[in-house]
């Protein structure tokens, strides 16, 4: 299975259609979004493109490729729209062999970890910042943010083929494989 995971699309269309456009070019069987989906929040500038109302319509389109985890800016108001899951504060998948628990990163992160085992991985979004970096034996990955990339980050996402994770920008470079 071939996995596109992105989060903090913060309601951009813009960078939403460059993601969907990513999706498309990847090829990939499903996308996993870790949250933070059409509010761009009250410590974020508006993102370039924001406009929510054209972001439902583009991802309900995809709601049968689409997997997805509650951030800490997602609401029920936001689930009343969409019409995919959106309200799980996280997800268990084994894909590839490999066993991954899928966050948002508000609640469980690198720095307070869920109750994971040596060899498990951690995904998360929430800090903008692209990550892998290994803690007590658990693999912890962040895909960075579509719309709204901090510390100097380029809008990004990642994809997880055959046991491989590549972090790429939007355009589709590759930047870094794990």
């Amino acid at each position: 299975m071939k996995l596109l995971i992105a989060s903090d699309i913060h309601g951009s269309a813009l960078y939403c259609g460059e993601l969907l456009k990513a999706y498309d070019r990847e090829k990939a069987d499903r996308m996993l979004l870790l949250g933070d989906v059409l509010y761009h929040g009250p410590r974020n500038d508006l993102p370039d493109g924001y406009a929510p109302k054209e972001v439902i319509p583009a991802l309900n389109a995809r709601k049968n490729d689409i997997l997805c985890i509650r951030g800490n800016c997602d609401t029920e108001v936001d689930q009343m729209v969409l019409d995919f899951p959106l309200m799980a504060d996280y997800a268990l998948l084994c894909v590839d062999g490999l066993r991954i628990y899928a966050t948002h990163g508000h609640v469980f992160n690198p720095d307070h970890m869920p109750p994971l085992q040596p060899g498990d991985i951690l995904l998360y979004g929430h800090t903008h910042i692209p990550a892998w970096d290994q803690r007590d034996g658990v693999l912890c990955l962040n895909p960075g943010s579509v719309s709204i990339p901090k510390a100097g980050s380029e809008r990004s996402y990642m994809v997880l083929e055959n046991g491989v994770f590549s972090w790429k920008k939007l355009n589709g470079e590759e930047y870094h494989t794990l």
